[in-house]
């Protein structure tokens, strides 16, 4: 006997009621492989620059700069001929990963005493519109008196930003107004030796007790 269609509409009512929330739940779950898919790819893209930077040949990275330091004065790499420098790219209206970095180095080479002495840390503005001698003085001095900021005009800083592979870009997120702006920026620090040859590179999220580690394994002993 034939089902009466008023009886075959109740039930498919009922069906659809019954089935809605499986679809949604099919649904969410595939925007929740969705999102963990995109997730993963930008962390594997991430991991590969990161790997790219650091695997990259001594001989690639780093040369010759010509640049004015935090008192006025013109300094080359020089300057630093026979000591140990680590350098970091960064500028002061940097709103987290740069003073964080730097609060870290000081505290990592802190943590070495004399033999933290022998190394130099330095810090080279990427911002040479808004980063003038002073304002950098004022910058570096306020995390260690032992800290050298080096700024310079636009030719120069792109100059050596080139030669440490430092990729500088305005941050999208932000409409530039005036002197109010932010920039994305590599952020690594280069461990160069007394001729100015590097001799690694560390990342930016090492902890104190990390760079301290790695320096006293690659510092000469003595």
């Amino acid at each position: 006997m034939r089902e009466p269609s008023s009886s075959r509409r109740a039930r498919a009512r009922r069906d659809a009621r019954g089935g809605a929330p499986d679809v949604r739940r099919r649904r969410e779950r595939r925007a929740l492989l969705g999102l963990m898919a995109a997730t993963g790819l930008l962390l594997c893209a991430a991991a590969g620059l990161r790997t790219l930077l650091v695997s990259r040949p001594a001989g690639e990275t780093g040369g010759p700069y010509t640049l004015t330091d935090d008192t006025g004065h013109v300094v080359t790499e020089q300057a630093f001929h026979g000591r140990y420098t680590l350098l970091y790219f960064g500028y002061t209206h940097c709103l987290d990963v740069c003073p964080l970095t730097l609060a870290t180095v000081t505290a990592a080479l802190d943590r070495l005493g004399a033999r933290g002495a022998r190394v130099v840390p330095v810090f080279i503005s990427i911002d040479p519109a808004r980063d003038t001698p002073q304002r950098v003085h004022d910058y570096v001095t306020s995390f260690s008196p032992r800290i050298v900021g080096l700024t310079g005009d636009p030719q120069a800083i792109h100059a050596v930003a080139a030669e440490f592979h430092v990729m500088v870009r305005p941050r999208q997120a932000t409409a530039p107004s005036g002197n109010n702006y932010q920039l994305d920026h590599s952020s690594m620090l280069f461990l160069m030796d007394g001729q100015n040859h590097l001799v690694s590179m560390f990342p930016v999220d090492s902890s104190a007790e990390e760079i301290a580690t790695r320096l006293r394994n690659l510092l000469p002993a003595g």
